[in-house]
């Protein structure tokens, strides 16, 4: 499904009262993080010499949430890092380190990682899937919930995105980044408030492209049903976009009856 199907929303038909403020200030801040923070953007056209390729890795284990450090508390020893990045071995944590083990990043704040995960990236491709269903999805989003609320609601379910993640990663010494939870959450929203609404869409059937007018709830029950076929071994954090989904439909359906600003 994942190799013949491809769904990109170019708009919807759904009009909205006021600017997307906070919508526009997320995406703001993910691609300026990515294009003048993160080590990724500059090398991502050109093969990574040694240098660029450990700068990455260093900066993602500096900053992004890992479930090891979560479930056990603490920062990941160097031994973990060089398992997972040299080994392979994408659950190296350990449960009860050697206490003279080495630790490159002994200040950093685990629990604030979560957060800071949410704005970083891995790729191009990465950050314009994310900021283009953002963009796409979250302007109607914040235009009926309120900019303070959306800003509390895309945090909340990117944290829920991230904690289920790790639920079923418990072991996993692989940063996690991307704020593709936290979008999951918009969308699952979008889905009980605006089920109707039209989105053009760039769709790949192997390699015809067509771009019909699908009903949100298509596009978006279609979306979330092919994270199932996504799996571990993609080295995309599937669950997190389930959860984030769910999360956003949840939130909905408990404030749909709510007298929401339209």
């Amino acid at each position: 499904m994942e190799k013949r199907l491809a769904m990109i929303p170019l708009r919807d038909e759904n009009p909205t009262h006021r600017p997307a403020i906070v919508t526009a200030l997320l995406i703001a801040t993910c691609l300026g993080i990515f294009l003048l923070v993160q080590p990724t953007a500059s090398r991502t056209f050109d093969q990574p010499t040694t240098d660029e390729l450990v700068d990455e890795i260093e900066f993602t284990y500096e900053y992004a949430a890992v479930p090891c450090e979560l479930i056990e508390n603490r920062p990941l020893t160097a031994h973990e890092i060089t398992a997972t990045q040299v080994i392979g071995d994408v659950n190296a944590c350990v449960d009860t380190p050697d206490p003279s083990s080495f630790v490159p990043f002994p200040d950093k704040n685990i629990w604030l990682a979560v957060i800071v995960s949410m704005f970083l990236h891995g790729s191009w491709v990465h950050i314009a899937g994310n900021m283009i269903f953002l963009w796409i999805f979250g302007n109607n989003i914040e235009d009926r919930m309120g900019r303070v609320h959306f800003a509390v609601f895309y945090v909340m379910a990117g944290i829920v995105a991230t904690l289920a993640h790790v639920a079923v990663q418990l072991d996993s010494t692989v940063p996690v980044v991307g704020a593709s939870g936290a979008v999951a959450g918009v969308m699952g929203v979008y889905l009980v408030w605006f089920p109707r609404a039209r989105v053009r869409t760039l769709l790949f059937i192997t390699i015809i492209p067509i771009w019909p007018r699908i009903p949100a709830v298509v596009l978006l029950g279609v979306w979330f049903v092919s994270q199932f076929y996504i799996g571990n071994d993609s080295g995309v954090a599937w669950m997190a976009h389930v959860a984030g989904f769910i999360f956003g439909v949840l939130a909905g359906l408990a404030a749909r009856n709510e007298r929401l600003r339209p």
